[in-house]
């Protein structure tokens, strides 16, 4: 199915409601188009037509504070699980064993698991605390800094330097 031409009609109605303060989304839906369609139209006219986007900002900074939120439950729960899985490597354990020709079960009760088992343990609780650290290392923007002054130190070994720089060149 082809798509509605833009009409003259179209392009005065987005200009009226533009001039009222109605948002992009809502002129989109006045005139049943999509948001892209209409922010092409507004950006050709003279002057072209701008949107306040502080509402859209004010929503992606509390969708980044949520997601902050959630991120640092998660960290706080994933250390909970590092705990509760080192504190298996010494309890007592049940291995067991079914099959055989008779399809027969079998149990034992050991004071700690085996150390194939314990290792199993050890690798899951490294796990949990190393994906712990990476969210915490990822809302601390340190990742961010050592970026910077790996770039730093790159374009000083290739005799960059700016304004700013107030180190002497390497030679």
């Amino acid at each position: 199915m082809a798509a509605r031409k833009w009409t003259d009609a179209d392009t005065a109605r987005m200009v009226e409601l533009h001039a009222q303060g109605v948002t992009l989304t809502a002129i989109a839906k006045d005139l049943d188009r999509s948001k892209a369609v209409v922010s092409r139209y507004a950006a050709l006219q003279v002057p072209p037509l701008s949107f306040d986007r502080s509402a859209t900002a004010a929503a992606t900074q509390a969708k980044v504070a949520d997601a902050k939120s959630r991120r640092a439950t998660l960290q706080l729960a994933l250390l909970e699980d590092a705990e509760k899985l080192r504190t298996q490597l010494w309890q007592e354990c049940v291995v067991f064993n079914f099959g055989g020709k008779d399809n027969t079960f079998e149990q034992r009760t050991l004071a700690k698991p085996p150390f194939a088992d314990q290792l199993k343990i050890m690798q899951a609780t490294g796990v949990a605390i190393d994906r712990s650290l990476k969210l915490d290392d990822h809302d601390s923007g340190a990742g961010a800094a050592a970026v910077v002054g790996l770039l730093q130190q790159t374009a000083a070994a290739l005799g960059i330097r700016d304004e700013t720089d107030t180190a002497p060149p390497v030679e």
